[in-house]
């Protein structure tokens, strides 16, 4: 097996130059210590587990050491933030270290966040406190565990560089890894600046390294977009169907591979709320829980304006058309599927709809409820205030379902990464101790089985934990 020492970088990126990015090195963590290791992660760099345990992991993604053939980057780009366009932002605590190359022939971004500051960080010190590090390393894994489609986490690093937010706390940062962190401000970015030379070779870059079938296309622009907007649809159906809130999806934090990117105020629905919001900054409910298929609909408008210089107007409008009705073909599939019923009919989503009022009006737990669903649970209909509704509607359910338990329990999850389960496993980090990290990683890596000892990471939360208010700096 291949050690950290033995990566094969190909920077395709960096070689752009310096029009799409700016050459900075990381600013070490002083005394770095490991926190929590993915050997999923590692495994997508050929890297064996116990690469973990090499002191060299530290010295690398804590910035002491850098690979001779990395060529460290902070990308430009822009966006809309919560609406409103940005017009410079850019890789403000962020490097893309290198492409590494596995064997496969796959190419890895390693991109190291909390790095430092960069042209980008607009006065900021371009560090990543300990809780946000966690908080995405968590998510990461969590989300691909659930086949939700995401960026990737392999490490979290602490060290003992004083920053301050909201209070005194502790530098860390996080190697996050994508196929590509190509986002849809980066076109944004370009388009705006009326850099259309430079657009267009993005363009080509992003079709050569994330679309190349998309080259033979009578139009390959185009036809990105259309392949774009079918893999954000598959992510947002994904989100929907499992309880998932992102919080901050501004066009900045919008993957062009249709991945689930920049984990902020994220979370996992409790009770159910349609109209949840998680980031505690989003004081209009743009993002809310119910308002994210719109959202990235609109999203991808931003992209495709951005694409108008390749691509007729009426011709994007059109393709930007195709995008609900993706999205919820996709979604009623996934709650098909969660719920057991093989056939579909026309009051699907009817149906799922009444199941989300009831549980919306009792305040039922929205992951449990659909996991004691699925095993038949005896006490499932305890959970709710309106039982008469229920019965009548659960009735119905059991006239459609067709799916073994087994097959149920295969796409329900008994565990899920809810927020006061981040919030004590971060507690216990800030004071040094990393293993409650350690574990409720281990558990989330297999969210659909039943681990010995772990009955109370799948019940649901305590009063206290029902109501965090998570910010942008977490």
């Amino acid at each position: 097996m291949p050690t950290l020492a033995d990566l094969q970088f190909d920077n395709r990126f960096a070689r752009l130059g310096d029009t799409f990015s700016s050459r900075v090195l990381p600013e070490p963590l002083s005394n770095p210590r490991l926190v929590v290791c993915s050997e999923d992660a590692l495994a997508l760099l050929d890297l064996d587990r116990d690469q973990a345990a090499d002191p060299l992991l530290v010295d690398l993604f804590a910035g002491h050491k850098v690979w001779s053939d990395a060529e460290p980057r902070a990308m430009v780009y822009s966006g809309h933030q919560f609406g409103a366009y940005n017009p410079q932002l850019g890789d403000g605590r962020g490097l893309l270290l290198g492409e590494v190359v596995n064997r496969a022939g796959e190419h890895w971004d390693l991109h190291l966040k909390g790095a430092g500051s960069t042209p980008y960080s607009r006065m900021g010190d371009g560090r990543a406190v300990l809780r946000s590090s966690i908080r995405e390393f968590l998510a990461s894994e969590a989300l691909h565990a659930l086949g939700i489609p995401s960026s990737r986490a392999l490490c979290v690093t602490i060290g003992d560089n004083p920053v301050y937010r909201e209070r005194e706390e502790r530098a860390a940062m996080l190697m996050r890894l994508a196929p590509s962190h190509i986002r849809f401000g980066h076109f944004e970015y370009f388009y705006y600046t009326r850099q259309h030379d430079a657009l267009r070779q993005l363009l080509e870059f992003t079709l050569d390294t994330c679309y190349p079938d998309c080259h033979n296309a009578e139009n390959p622009a185009l036809t990105m977009l259309s392949q774009v907007l079918q893999r954000t649809a598959e992510m947002i159906a994904r989100w929907q169907a499992y309880g998932f809130c992102h919080g901050v999806m501004n066009t900045d934090n919008m993957s062009i591979l249709g991945i689930t990117f920049d984990f902020g105020p994220y979370a996992f629905l409790d009770a159910f709320d349609a109209r949840h919001v998680c980031n505690h900054s989003d004081h209009e409910g743009r993002y809310a829980f119910h308002r994210q298929p719109v959202i990235a609909q609109w999203n991808l408008a931003c992209l495709a304006q951005a694409l108008t210089p390749f691509v007729g107007v009426d011709e994007l409008k059109a393709e930007l058309a195709n995008f609900m009705p993706l999205f919820e073909q996709r979604y009623l599939a996934l709650m098909r599927q969660r719920l057991g019923w093989g056939c579909e009919r026309e009051d699907d989503a009817e149906q799922i709809d009444a199941l989300l009022q009831l549980m919306q009006a009792g305040g039922v737990d929205y992951n449990l409820t659909l996991r004691q669903l699925a095993e038949d649970h005896p006490l499932v209909r305890d959970q709710f205030i309106d039982r008469d509704a229920f019965d009548a509607w659960q009735r119905t359910h059991q006239q459609r379902c067709d799916a073994s338990v087994a097959s149920r329990q295969a796409v329900n999850p008994l565990y899920v990464l809810r927020n006061y389960l981040a919030q004590n496993a971060i507690a216990a980090a800030e004071q040094g101790d990393f293993n409650e990290v350690r574990r409720l990683h281990q558990i989330l890596r297999q969210p659909f089985s039943p681990q010995a000892g772990a009955e109370a990471y799948a019940a649901a939360p305590p009063d206290w934990g029902r109501h965090l208010e998570i910010s942008c700096s977490s």
